[in-house]
């Protein structure tokens, strides 16, 4: 997690994806992904930026109060599932020997929703749920 705590802060990740996947299967059941739009001139013309940290904080809560409410209407997981992390980062970056390249592991047959987004004053982060669609 340093690593990407690190990546983040030196604004070289554009996404962060949380993939579900199901042990017994190995389909992909859900798809949690970040969009993360960064305002590299923050570090480099020294400009000021107010935004508090009390207001940022809030815009997080709002995020997690909506992501905990997906329960409402996402499918129920049923099965052992297994989680991967996937990272979008600038192609330079020396990434850790144990890490690997993988593909975007997408959720056939799929509904997304949409959730809020919030800003800090250098990042801008948009979320989005894609799950299984149940068949009826």
């Amino acid at each position: 997690m340093h690593v990407i705590s690190d990546w983040l802060y030196k604004c070289q990740v554009q996404k962060l994806v949380v993939v579900i996947t199901s042990i017994d299967s190995s389909e992909i059941l859900e798809r949690w992904q970040f969009d993360i739009e960064c305002d590299k001139t923050v570090k480099d013309d020294n400009v000021v930026r107010n935004k508090s940290p009390k207001v940022i904080q809030e815009e997080i809560r709002s995020v997690i109060r909506q992501i905990t409410a997906t329960v409402t209407f996402l499918p129920l997981l049923d099965t052992a599932c297994a989680f991967d992390l996937l990272i979008y980062t600038d192609k330079d970056l020396k990434v850790p020997e144990k890490w690997e390249e993988s593909g975007p592991q997408f959720v056939s047959n799929s509904e997304e929703v949409r959730l809020r987004s919030f800003t800090t004053t250098i990042h801008k982060v948009n979320s989005m749920v894609a799950y299984k669609k149940i068949d009826s």
